[in-house]
């Protein structure tokens, strides 16, 4: 039963995870109004609850040898969560709100995705595990810093 329960969570986790990918990337680049973008954003996040739940679920059966994944799992969910919030409420300075949280949850995506995959691509399986584990957070924070100050800046010269 254990392992019918354990194979099920990895499917899910790994169709959910590997479809957030892509419906990220089409957020990211959709016109940012109602239409692709928040539709694609609303699949982005039930996609990440999705990746989030099977880890949580699959740490804790496997407590021994993944309990890491459940505080991993919790930490890239609170992002995707306020971002969406953020969203939902149109608190002040929502937007950057937003855009950090939903770009901090697919730092998170790409991150489990490299590491993950790291035997069984021949370029990443030299590269030492706290580099791959990282990288995406060096290189995408830069990134959503400099999204986030673009919009803030439009919001800001439409509601000062």
């Amino acid at each position: 039963m254990k392992d019918t329960i354990d194979m099920i969570m990895l499917i899910m986790h790994i169709i959910s995870g590997y479809l957030a990918l892509g419906i990220g990337i089409a957020a990211m680049l959709a016109p940012k109004k109602r239409g692709r973008h928040t539709t694609s954003g609303s699949i982005y996040f039930w996609l990440v609850t999705v990746v989030c739940a099977s880890a949580i679920v699959m740490s804790i059966m496997n407590w021994e040898v993944s309990s890491y994944l459940f505080y991993v799992a919790i930490f890239s969910y609170v992002f995707a969560l306020f971002g969406y919030i953020a969203y939902k409420m149109k608190w002040k300075n929502w937007m950057v709100s937003h855009i950090a949280g939903m770009g901090g949850s697919y730092i998170a995506i790409v991150t489990g995705f490299i590491v993950v995959n790291q035997s069984n691509a021949p370029f990443l399986a030299e590269v030492p595990s706290l580099v791959l584990w990282l990288l995406p957070t060096i290189v995408g924070t830069p990134i959503l810093r400099m999204v986030g100050n673009k919009y803030d800046t439009r919001m800001k010269k439409r509601h000062p």
